[in-house]
């Protein structure tokens, strides 16, 4: 059987094999969650410490954490040590483009999201979780 025509529709034929679009798709749901995309707007702004981030973000360090993490196993921002503390810093200036664009496209089609009933809100954690 031919793998081609599954490649070329975005599938994967199997879990060793990922297609272009399986990237990109991963590529937008590492910056889907609202607090990722927080501390990345934040960070957009200078090189921060994880004690700013905590601060700006408003959640507990261990998430944090979590989240900037995930942003530099992404490729969004870099981490160098400074004597005990991590500084975090935007990997690629193309991600602050694209964070623009982001923002000006969602405030140009605000009342269409709103209204979308395939896509909902993001949950709010729960104030023990933080």
């Amino acid at each position: 059987m031919n793998p081609t025509p599954a490649l070329a529709l975005g599938r994967a034929d199997g879990p060793a094999e990922c297609t272009h679009t399986d990237t990109v798709a991963t590529f937008f749901r590492a910056l889907a969650d609202p607090t990722r995309l927080k501390l990345m707007e934040f960070i957009l702004g200078g090189e921060r410490t994880s004690a700013d981030c905590v601060a700006h973000a408003g959640i507990s360090q261990p998430r944090v954490s979590v989240h900037l993490s995930c942003l530099v196993d992404c490729g969004y921002v870099t981490a160098r040590r400074d004597g005990k503390k991590l500084r975090y810093s935007i990997g690629d200036p193309r991600v602050a483009d694209l964070v623009v664009l982001a923002r000006a496209l969602a405030a140009d089609n605000a009342a269409a999201l709103a209204c979308c009933p395939r896509i909902s809100p993001a949950p709010r954690p729960h104030p023990r979780q933080r």
